[in-house]
């Protein structure tokens, strides 16, 4: 397995310095998710005109660009154009700096549709997706996130989607921290689907200044709750080669500790899950 980070992470950062730091640290890849002030990196003139000068600078420094962490919620019938404007700045941007992974939520609003009506939309825009030049080269992986968190609920909205282009994000403390699901349970119902991760750790504390609404707040990767260490052996044992990445919130958690503090360890406890000296 191999190591990233989300530029969530990092929202002050420059470009320069996102890059120095992934290999300053041992990362093995990086995560786009958000550029300085713009979260969707496919309108910054890094990733469009300046597009080559940045592929050149993330091989020069050995790096891979992971996945494309977008924005795009598939169950939202109102927003089907945008996703697929913004699907088809993501394919351009994938295929010209070699990344194989573009992550999408589920979505839709659940007060005003079913579950069953979300789940159609959902796979009709995934299907409109694959039909967009270039996207069949890629994978269009469904975070396991928002309505769509438990491995049941991720395995009915791909329900009939055997696209080999479309798969799963597992973000290894959703399902453990809002279904209460173990990960071989999760493992058991995704794993063939599994194609990249998202890694964050966290405690129940409700007490605390800093806890989320649910009582929970995050910590640094090996120091909370999730069963992180239990996730990336299901993986092993399964035969993922991919990404452990590290998903660090601090665009959207202004008190979280900075990142370089936070990728330093992350890296550290990495190698040491995944028997890498």
């Amino acid at each position: 397995m191999k190591l990233s980070f989300t530029t969530l992470g990092c929202p002050q950062w420059d470009l320069r310095s996102i890059v120095v730091c992934a290999r300053k640290y041992g990362f093995d890849g990086i995560d786009f998710r958000g550029l300085q002030d713009e979260l969707d990196v496919t309108k910054t003139p890094q990733f469009t005109s300046r597009r080559a000068e940045t592929r050149k600078m993330i091989l020069d420094a050995g790096l891979e660009v992971s996945g494309l962490s977008t924005s795009i919620r598939i169950c939202d019938a109102s927003a089907r154009r945008e996703i697929l404007e913004e699907a088809r700045r993501s394919i351009a941007v994938a295929l010209d700096l070699a990344c194989p992974n573009i992550r999408v939520f589920g979505g839709g609003d659940t007060k005003a549709h079913s579950k069953e009506e979300l789940a159609r939309v959902g796979r009709e825009t995934l299907r409109e997706i694959l039909s967009l030049d270039g996207a069949q080269f890629l994978n269009w992986l469904v975070e396991t996130h928002d309505n769509w968190t438990s491995a049941n609920d991720v395995l009915y909205l791909l329900d009939g989607l055997d696209h080999p282009s479309i798969g799963v994000l597992w973000d290894l403390a959703h399902p453990y921290r809002f279904s209460g699901e173990k990960p071989a349970e999760t493992y058991a119902l995704l794993g063939k689907r599994v194609k990249y991760t998202h890694v964050k750790d966290a405690v129940k504390d409700p007490g605390h200044p800093h806890a989320m609404a649910d009582g929970w707040r995050y910590v640094n990767p090996g120091e909370g709750q999730v069963p992180l260490t239990e996730a990336v052996e299901e993986l092993r044992k399964g035969g993922y080669q991919g990404y452990l990445t590290l998903e660090h919130e601090k665009r959207w958690h202004k008190d979280l500790p900075e990142p370089e503090e936070v990728f330093p360890k992350f890296v550290e406890w990495g190698k040491k899950v995944i028997g890498r000296k």
